[in-house]
């Protein structure tokens, strides 16, 4: 399926049968717009994933301290992690519910993490996996690679998949990932029944780049009182969502801050929120919140103080 040539015109056809015309051609024409812009657009200034100097940089200076091999490896070093989600309004029906949760998995950039990833996947007995964006290496540009490595990833995973897009993605991507047996959650929700009981999960557009993300419509339905998990690519908007009444947050984005110092202090989150929020579980008000460190590496396949994960989390009746 991904070897086949991509014809932008036939997938713009599909995004404008769903989205509408007006929304699909806004969408790709601000991506167009911005996508390798270095400084301004988005929630914070500078953006160095757009710059292209900045692996060479990064690669350099490691290299001149001696580290760059060592973050290499450590980048290859993949860990599942488990996490609770509590909370007295899911159903009794969920109790127990299994969730595994990958983000920023930028799959083309290193083949031994992806691996990695496909191997812990296969061992794992999930009902629902979450993707939570940054499936590409690159900002922009090519993407044939990236969803050859995603075809491999899906082959892995056996359960129904519910994903998002980050700012790494072009939404020209959405539409290959559902044909692989995804569903992207562009500011929509679906509702997933089980005896009788019902949750919702619904997911947000980029929100941290491109700030298409749109939490009124994608939450719009969900009856008061019913547990509802929001994804989005960023945690950046944990406010919204927790003002809108989701019950958990499933995020990524913030790598942990990938390059860390000893105990994981980041040097950056490239992110506008607290520390606390920028890995592992937190909370805020009446919602939970999860930041994944992600699966992948940004600009350099490079990791220190701050293993890559993938996350299963598990609902709980309180």
């Amino acid at each position: 399926m991904t070897n086949e040539p991509i014809d932008e015109d036939d997938i713009m056809r599909a995004l404008e049968a769903r989205l509408g015309r007006l929304h699909a051609r806004q969408r790709l024409g601000i991506e167009r717009d911005h996508e390798a812009q270095v400084f301004g657009q988005g929630l914070n200034f500078f953006h160095p994933e757009n710059l292209a100097a900045s692996p060479l940089l990064v690669r350099a200076a490691l290299t001149a301290v001696g580290l760059y091999r060592r973050g290499l490896a450590n980048a290859e070093k993949v860990v599942l992690r488990e996490n609770s989600l509590v909370s007295a309004k899911l159903p009794h029906a969920f109790d127990g519910f299994a969730i595994l949760h990958l983000s920023d998995l930028h799959a083309d950039m290193c083949p031994k993490a992806m691996a990695r990833v496909r191997t812990l996947v296969d061992d794992i007995s999930c009902d629902l996996c979450v993707l939570t964006g940054d499936y590409r290496g690159a900002t922009h540009g090519p993407y044939e690679a990236t969803l050859a490595a995603m075809a491999e990833l899906r082959e892995a995973i056996r359960a129904p998949i519910l994903a998002v897009l980050g700012n790494h993605d072009t939404i020209l991507m959405a539409p290959r990932l559902e044909q692989m047996g995804m569903r992207v959650l562009l500011n929509e929700r679906e509702t997933i029944v089980r005896a009788g009981a019902r949750i919702h999960v619904a997911g947000i557009d980029d929100a941290h780049y491109f700030r298409v993300d749109n939490i009124e419509k994608a939450g719009e339905g969900i009856p008061n009182g019913e547990f509802s998990i929001l994804l989005s690519h960023t945690p950046e908007i944990y406010r919204q969502a927790a003002h809108a009444g989701f019950d958990a947050l499933l995020a990524g984005h913030t790598h942990g801050g990938q390059i860390c110092l000893p105990g994981g202090v980041a040097l950056t989150l490239d992110s506008v929120l607290p520390r606390a929020f920028g890995a592992g579980a937190w909370r805020y008000h009446d919602m939970q919140g999860y930041t994944s460190v992600g699966a992948g590496s940004s600009v350099l396949p490079v990791r220190f103080n701050c293993p890559p994960e993938i996350t299963l989390h598990r609902l709980r009746t309180a």
